[in-house]
């Protein structure tokens, strides 16, 4: 990928990012903020639409950091186990682990008296469907090899980067910053190829452009 469209990837996911937690953030925590809208105090209502938005910028960064390590990890994972079947199956273990940590530890450690593991369950269920749909339409843009390493990505690395409200479990920030996340995270997964694609394509007009010119 060209700088242009590097640039292009990470101002485009910033923007996904900050509007995202800014939806996400007035609709999560209404009641907290339902008495400005009930006043109408318009400068009230953008100052917390700002605050939001550079929340969202921060997920989006965030994001970014991790779409980039697992790219690298897994060109490793490739390298070190010489098969693109091992390192699938692999990473089929990690995420059955990870959804399994999700579930158990959280209950374990968060859980009420009386309160069932039903509420952790279904947290866990709506990230495996959501990275499974994206992963679906991953692998029909480009080829179904790419189908587990998208799930891996919408699913554990995910789940890496919300660690930080995840060791706090509170509800409001837990959506708040999960939602972000699966966005941006499925954005730039899905256009990767695209702006790769776009790439090819810009070099190959500049190495024409410069072929077809006359010599002096």
């Amino acid at each position: 990928m060209n700088s242009r469209n590097l640039v292009r990837l990470f101002m485009s996911t910033l923007l996904v990012g900050g509007l995202t937690t800014g939806i996400v953030g007035f609709i999560v925590r209404w009641e907290e903020f339902q008495p400005v809208f009930s006043s109408f105090d318009i400068l009230e209502i953008l100052s917390i639409l700002f605050w939001l938005v550079g929340v969202g910028f921060i997920f989006s960064i965030i994001s970014q950091m991790g779409f980039f390590a697992y790219l690298t990890i897994h060109r490793f994972g490739l390298g070190i186990f010489k098969s693109a079947k091992l390192w699938n199956a692999v990473q089929i273990v990690l995420i059955l682990f990870v959804l399994f940590d999700l579930i158990y530890l959280r209950y374990v450690t968060f859980a009420q008296e009386n309160e069932t593991v039903l509420s952790y369950v279904t947290i866990a269920i709506f990230i495996a469907l959501f990275g499974l749909v994206v992963a679906y339409f991953k692998a029909k843009q480009t080829n179904k090899e790419a189908f587990i390493p998208a799930l891996f990505f919408m699913i554990v690395v995910t789940v890496i980067e919300w660690v930080p409200v995840l060791r706090v479990n509170e509800e409001g920030w837990l959506y708040l910053m999960l939602f972000p996340l699966l966005v941006c995270n499925a954005y730039q997964l899905l256009i990767l190829h695209k702006l790769n694609e776009k790439s090819l394509r810009e070099t190959q007009s500049k190495i024409n452009s410069k072929a077809k010119k006359p010599t002096q």
